[in-house]
């Protein structure tokens, strides 16, 4: 890239890592615990849980995050595991189910009165998640986000946060793996899903006639590329686990429950 970066220094990245890091050993320690308690925690849910944080750790520390702070290519890759790939499998290991059976009763019935709660609702709408993680994402590309990024280690970080976050909100919006107690029907999110699906599309073909300024053309041609398909094939994922569960519902004497299961 031709633009000015700054240092991308060791301290920031330890900084980023550290809260993935300590999810994972949080959750490690709950699913001890749990299993103690009641049954056992399935085994493929922790190693949903651990490769998502294996994703998302991989891209703000290491070699990986620092080919991405220089190269359109690599950023697109760590775009997609961050914002895409990570939130998925950290929803498919429903932490939030885990939590409720490690808490106490009172402190279980504050975390569901913030579930239960008008302003969690707004947040993990499935409208609401898509415009703040699609939306985002247009932001971040087509204004002085994606330089201010790359200048600013604040803006470095609060970039790389939000894609995750709100790549992690999307996808818990859709797939109703935890605990939900505003529930939107399967039509409604499957629309909100292909609108989402097709803004993104969209958006990694404008980047590939116009990227952002100072990224090499041929950069940009292939990271809009991998953007592109690389999306389709976590979005297909997305779309096979909402299928698949839409079509259970569909069952005679299904009943919808706040805990689900995947």
């Amino acid at each position: 890239m031709h633009h000015a970066h700054h240092t991308l220094s060791a301290g920031i990245q330890y900084i980023m890592a550290a809260p993935f890091g300590l999810a994972a050993v949080l959750y490690a320690a709950a699913v001890i615990y749990s299993n103690r308690m009641y049954r056992k925690w399935p085994v493929y849910r922790t190693a949903f849980w651990l490769a998502g944080n294996l994703c998302a750790a991989a891209v703000v520390f290491g070699p990986l995050a620092e080919k991405a702070h220089g190269h359109f290519v690599f950023h697109m890759a760590s775009h997609l595991l961050l914002g895409m790939l990570a939130p998925l499998l950290m929803v498919l290991a429903s932490p939030v189910k885990l939590l409720l059976r490690t808490l106490d009763t009172d402190r279980a019935r504050r975390v569901t009165g913030i579930l239960k709660s008008r302003a969690f609702f707004i947040l993990s709408h499935p409208v609401t998640a898509a415009v703040l993680n699609v939306g985002g994402l247009w932001l971040l590309y087509t204004s002085d986000l994606y330089h201010m990024m790359h200048q600013s280690a604040f803006w470095h970080a609060a970039v790389h946060f939000h894609v995750f976050l709100a790549g992690y909100f999307f996808t818990a919006a859709l797939l109703y793996i935890d605990p939900v107690f505003h529930r939107v029907s399967y039509l409604y999110r499957s629309a909100v899903l292909l609108g989402a699906f097709a803004a993104h599309g969209i958006l990694s073909k404008y980047l590939y006639a116009y990227p952002p300024e100072g990224v090499p053309l041929s950069q940009a041609e292939q990271g809009s590329m991998l953007m592109y398909y690389g999306g389709d094939v976590i979005d297909a994922l997305i779309i096979c686990i909402l299928c698949l569960k839409w079509y259970r519902s569909s069952k005679p004497g299904f009943k919808p429950k706040s805990v689900n299961t995947y």
